[in-house]
């Protein structure tokens, strides 16, 4: 009998625009996925050949986010961890148990234990990492293409020189998190 135990991570904590995205993965014991490690360290096309791995040798993967509205509504870390919920519960297979990087917890049906630095430590976690990724790179990849005035595919809403230039000179888009103290500023700036 195989052990379900799923890796949770999420990305866009930080961002000043787009969803958080999270991802639960599953891996499959008898099919190894090589370069599994802490998204942040790879480089992007590192990321992309080994998402696909995960895509495909995984027992189970599944990604879901909270949008910016849930973000704005909730505060970051709560919209963070609703994300981290429906990840799993979007699971073909229900884990046994669900390991999550970080210092918190999602409220599952199954126990559930924080790691910190778990991206970098368990493998499972590594993949939902590189998963959510490449999930959420994809998404600030679409939104610069509905407004390319911001740059998002470049910073992935992340608040750089470049795109804070862009929230001065533009104010805030759909896509901003209004709670977030720049947005917010830009707002006020703005109007």
């Amino acid at each position: 009998m195989s052990v379900f135990v799923a890796g949770i991570d999420e990305a866009g904590r930080g961002p000043l625009a787009g969803p958080v995205v999270a991802a639960a993965v599953i891996l499959d014991p008898s099919r190894k996925i090589r370069g599994l490690r802490d998204s942040k360290v790879m480089t992007p096309e590192e990321r992309d050949e080994v998402g696909a791995a995960i895509r495909v040798k995984a027992l189970a993967w599944a990604v879901a986010s909270s949008d910016v509205a849930e973000i704005d509504t909730l505060n970051i870390l709560r919209a963070t961890l609703l994300a981290m919920r429906r990840a799993v519960e979007a699971l073909a297979v229900q884990p046994i148990e669900a390991l999550i990087d970080g210092d918190h917890c999602p409220a599952l049906a199954c126990p559930a234990y924080a790691i910190v630095k778990g991206d970098r430590d368990v493998p499972a976690i590594s993949a939902a990492s590189i998963i959510a990724k490449t999930t959420r790179d994809a998404m600030l990849v679409a939104l610069d293409r509905e407004y390319p005035m911001y740059g998002f595919a470049r910073h992935k809403g992340y608040g750089t020189p470049e795109h804070l230039a862009a929230l001065d000179l533009h104010g805030p888009c759909p896509a901003h998190r209004k709670s977030f103290a720049p947005v917010l500023q830009a707002s006020f700036d703005f109007w």
